[in-house]
């Protein structure tokens, strides 16, 4: 078998990897969406407690799911050194970890009074919530399996199979929320619950059609390696990135969904705003995911192929391209404000709070998109420990528990009131934490350029 040819790292490149990845994130997205915009048709409390239970369901699945991302630059390593086979040898030991992380995690979900008791929310919400969490734990262990599979055809230049995939759970999504939020046949209605077990009837789907593909397409053909007992030293090294890089994920994301635990106290009118705004920059994050995504996946190849000159070219390139995309979103979000609002919600207290988030969404936004980028250009690294400190102290100490501060202890919090007392908080921890990560990633990028010249001068004299 001959090896892959030498990565590239042009526009042409990146995007040809984006496109994919971010038609498919979009269609994740639009599963998120679709629960939001037709719990809030039903009804304020059905949004809340899917709001409530989709950022608890958030911190679980997102932590696990950045350990399962360390195997996109493993792999994108691997294949950009000619190393086919160990691909399917890294996967098999990923999908043991993937086993570990569901058993603990659906346990989570499964048992989720103390998460709803820490939110104080109303007794018919966390009602809506129990039966949301306890299907999406049932769904757990399939969508944790199938998100290795992802990570896999990214690294080898596969996004495609992913994008469909997840086109077909999407044109799904809505058919299946219907069957389960209002009932058919001997099936009773679930309400606002049956979107979480439309999304866990999703992932088992998704799975055996991952399992499909995996054996049948003859293009993983060569990345197969059979049945692997757990090796720890392969195990080591992907818990050695996947840890940090889950740890940095968690916090990214659990800093930014505990503040809709933090403001069911405020009514689900304020949540149900809120929500809104952060359903609507989840959406706009796509795209910039999907660029930070792809870099990381060239950066990785370029270095396994031996070529850091080549990865830094791939990870300013991706990084410019995303910001520039994010400037132009944040700008339309701001102008079509009004219509995009209107489209979640017929509840003019839940638009009134969504409205007077808009500015701070656009913002926050924008600086997501560049720390998110520079996140991944540094896992394209197998750099992941000091990123986990930086989010933990920019999104943890000052987004977070700034924001807490902010509105519950402060007399410009009471002025402002909570949601955007919150969003400003997060809106200064997502800058400093951009700030921090982009130094970072140059850094790095110039380290290893001149680690290669060092390495190499003596042995071409």
């Amino acid at each position: 078998m001959t090896a892959p040819a030498a990565p590239r790292s042009d526009t042409r490149a990146l995007f040809t990897l984006a496109g994919p990845i971010v038609i498919s994130q979009l269609a994740v997205m639009g599963l998120a969406v679709i629960d939001t915009v037709m719990a809030g048709r039903l009804s304020a409390v059905d949004l809340a407690a899917v709001a409530i239970g989709s950022a608890i369901y958030a911190i679980v699945y997102v932590g696990a799911m950045g350990v399962i991302q360390a195997l996109t630059p493993v792999a994108g390593h691997h294949y950009g050194a000619g190393r086919t086979r160990e691909v399917g040898i890294d996967l098999a030991q990923m999908l043991w970890l993937c086993a570990a992380m569901a058993v603990a995690g659906s346990a989570a979900l499964w048992f989720n009074r103390p998460w709803l008791e820490l939110t104080e929310a109303a007794s018919e919400v966390r009602s809506i919530a129990t039966t949301y969490l306890q299907a999406l734990a049932f769904g757990l262990p399939a969508a944790l399996a199938t998100r290795a599979y992802f990570a896999v055809n990214s690294a080898v230049s596969r996004p495609q199979v992913t994008m469909l995939l997840h086109l077909v759970a999407l044109a799904l999504k809505v058919p299946l929320n219907l069957v389960f939020i209002h009932g058919i046949g001997p099936l009773p209605a679930q309400g606002g619950a049956g979107c979480g077990m439309a999304t866990a009837t999703l992932s088992w789907g998704l799975l055996v059609s991952s399992l499909v593909v995996w054996r049948l397409d003859p293009y993983f053909r060569r990345f197969r390696a059979g049945f692997h007992r757990p090796q720890w030293d392969r195990l080591r090294e992907l818990l050695r990135l996947g840890l940090p890089s889950g740890g940095s994920l968690l916090i990214e994301v659990s800093s930014f969904t505990l503040i809709a635990l933090a403001l069911a106290r405020l009514g689900a009118e304020v949540v149900g705003g809120h929500q809104i705004i952060a359903n609507l920059i989840s959406v706009l994050y796509m795209l910039p995911l999907a660029l930070g995504v792809a870099t990381s996946v060239l950066v990785a190849q370029s270095l396994g192929a031996g070529n850091p000159a080549n990865a830094r070219r791939a990870a300013l390139r991706g990084y410019r391209v995303a910001l520039t995309i994010a400037l132009v979103a944040a700008g339309a979000m701001v102008l079509l404000r009004a219509p995009l609002i209107l489209a979640y919600t017929v509840d003019p207290a839940v638009a009134r709070t969504a409205l007077s988030l808009i500015i701070l969404g656009a913002l926050f936004h924008l600086f997501d998109a560049a720390q998110g980028v520079a996140g991944f250009i540094l896992r394209g690294y197998k750099v992941a420990f000091v990123p986990m400190l930086i989010h933990g102290a920019a999104l943890w100490g000052v987004g977070l528990m700034g924001g807490y501060w902010l509105a519950y202890h402060s007399t410009m919090g009471q002025r402002l009131g909570g949601a955007l007392s919150f969003w400003l908080a997060a809106v200064v921890g997502l800058t400093v934490t951009a700030a921090a990560l982009g130094a970072l990633a140059n850094r790095v990028a110039r380290e290893r350029i001149t680690e290669q010249a060092t390495t190499q001068g003596p042995e071409q004299k």
